[in-house]
């Protein structure tokens, strides 16, 4: 009976990970805080799906079936397709209170505003125009297979901080994520990810060190300036800052194997 209800919550756990953050219809029931206890451990999950998505894209376009313009902006839209935006609405978010120049106190306030500013759409637009021009660049197997992991990477260090990182509040969803007694599971669950993650990457891209030492030397460096920025400007992380590091967090991988493509040849 234990393993049988110990399986139930997995299920709900995954269930709970993939309603919370993507838009793919999931069988609907009433959350319990043990459905809760383990959900960020599946959260990773939800970019390896976006990854085999875009490597299915990748496929075709490497096969003739459609031209680069088409294989780019569909390689962008593809994470809101799955995700509806959930991440971007946090970046966006985090533009205007960053933008801002507000003390802390003022940048919550403005993360919780419904309303659009205008450096968010300003951000939002250098972000997808660098982010076509980058996505262009990458021009071989090795680099797109360096590039897809970082899908899941990115979730896998978002949860981290989510364990890890001090809370700028003390309610909210993601102030109830970290403060669960199963958290020691959760962040061990994410680190042994994350290694996994990497070792898949080095494997796919077969032993690509160049291509996988520069993505995880980006990702790594903005995940420190990710901690000690949402502390200074904010006192904490926000499920906002979270989704903020997750978008430009895929972005620096983009950009960093882009770099390698154009300089190498």
């Amino acid at each position: 009976m234990k393993l049988l209800k110990f399986f139930k919550t997995i299920l709900k756990s995954i269930i709970v990970a993939f309603s919370v953050y993507s838009k793919i219809p999931m069988p609907k029931f009433e959350w319990a805080s043990d459905d809760m206890k383990y959900h960020l451990c599946f959260f990773p999950w939800v970019g390896a799906l976006i990854a085999v998505l875009e490597w299915i894209l990748y496929c075709f376009f490497q096969a003739g079936t459609f031209g680069k313009a088409f294989f780019v902006l569909f390689a962008l839209a593809l994470p809101l397709l799955v995700t509806g935006g959930f991440h971007v609405d946090g970046f966006m978010d985090t533009m205007d209170a960053l933008h801002s120049y507000q003390p802390k106190e003022k940048k919550l306030e403005i993360l919780k505003d419904p309303h659009i500013g205008a450096f968010a759409v300003i951000s939002l637009l250098i972000f997808v125009l660098l982010g076509a021009a980058f996505l262009s660049e990458i021009d071989n197997n090795k680099a797109a297979a360096a590039v897809l992991p970082c899908f899941f990477i990115s979730r896998a260090l978002s949860g981290i901080a989510v364990t890890c990182f001090p809370n700028a509040k003390k309610t909210g969803m993601l102030a109830d994520a970290s403060a669960v007694e199963s958290k020691k599971v959760v962040l061990i669950s994410l680190v042994l990810q994350f290694a996994g993650a990497v070792a898949f990457m080095v494997c796919a891209s077969a032993f690509s060190f160049v291509y996988c030492g520069a993505v995880l030397a980006a990702v790594l460096l903005f995940f420190v300036w990710f901690y000690f920025m949402s502390r200074r400007e904010f006192g904490g992380i926000t499920g906002d800052l979270c989704g903020f590091f997750v978008t430009v967090a895929e972005f620096i991988a983009v950009a960093a194997v882009s770099i390698c493509c154009i300089f190498l040849g």
